[in-house]
């Protein structure tokens, strides 16, 4: 019988490892298919993680997180999670191999992933001068010009961050109108270093060893041109990765909010006791390695009460 098992090996799965472990439980399982680590890994650049001093990369980043779990004694399993379910009071793990495991609490940290555009150049391009996160990546084009994919709030949103750094800031949609909030919109609208660029899609990403340009084109007229930027942000939307807890029959073993994030409280408690959620997946998570860290600790201290608790 596992005591604690976590679903999910980036930052919020490996520091609840972490917490969980050093906290004295016995038993802790880390249940991720490949080596641990999440989607920072696959970043080029971090600089905005407190304590690190110099630009890292995602890899090296990640590399003493898993070192410092394993010393602690966490367990890994890797074997891919098909579906986490209630049985009594303890939870059932069946995994891809078809064995089930059996765990008296679990911690869901299987994050998200941002959907891609499929332009042109996208998977060449991907974190040499594409990215989907202007929090982590607006920085590096201090003073230079950048253009955002999306018509939704994020898109806008992220589109007004950067311009507190970047020079200009072309916002692409392929329709007229926004999908974002009518307020978020107007700013927009009245940021002078904005331009909108509608109704337009990209055709391509252009450069060398980076991004130095877009071909688009505009949908009613079928003019292209190439517009000069030196990154492109894709916002066309973000995939929660709940699969684990959708049961036989199609429902959700906690609650969800309308957008699919899972519902937790201050202490990452889900509707089902003795689960607990943690990272991009949760309601109201802003996508950030800090924050999914910080919620990992978060969920292993009260798992950890939890199963003192019920002894």
């Amino acid at each position: 019988m596992i005591s604690l098992a976590i679903i999910g090996g980036g930052p919020a799965g490996l520091s609840a490892g972490l917490y969980a472990t050093r906290g004295g439980i016995k038993d802790v399982v880390l249940f991720e298919r490949g080596m641990p680590g999440g989607q920072i890994i696959n970043s080029s650049e971090i600089e905005n993680y407190p304590g690190v001093k110099e630009v890292v990369s995602g890899i090296d980043f990640m590399e003493p997180w898993q070192e410092q779990c394993f010393r602690f004694g966490l367990i890994h399993n890797m074997n891919e999670v098909i579906r986490v379910s209630k049985n009594g009071k303890y939870f059932d793990i069946l995994l891809a191999d078809g064995k089930i495991e059996q765990a008296k609490s679990v911690i869901v940290c299987t994050g998200g992933t941002p959907r891609r555009s499929g332009i042109k150049g996208e998977t060449e391009f991907w974190g040499k001068g594409v990215s989907v996160c202007a929090t982590c990546d607006g920085f590096f084009y201090k003073n230079k010009d950048v253009a955002v994919l999306g018509g939704g709030d994020t898109a806008l949103e992220e589109a007004i961050y950067l311009t507190r750094m970047c020079n200009k800031v072309y916002l692409i949609h392929r329709r007229n109108e926004f999908r974002a909030a009518p307020i978020t919109i107007e700013h927009v609208k009245n940021n002078p270093k904005i331009e909108v660029v509608t109704p337009n899609i990209i055709d391509e990403i252009i450069g060398s060893n980076s991004v130095n340009a877009i071909k688009v084109t505009n949908i009613d007229t079928k003019e292209s041109k190439d517009i000069k930027v030196d990154g492109l942000f894709v916002f066309v939307g973000y995939d929660v990765n709940t699969s684990v807890l959708m049961q036989e029959n199609n429902q959700p073993l906690c609650d969800l909010t309308s957008s699919g994030h899972v519902k937790v409280d201050l202490n990452m408690k889900t509707s089902i006791e003795g689960l607990f959620a943690a990272g991009d997946l949760r309601e109201s998570a802003l996508k950030q390695v800090v924050i999914a860290a910080g919620d990992g600790a978060v969920a292993a201290l009260n798992a950890i009460e939890y199963l003192e608790s019920t002894k």
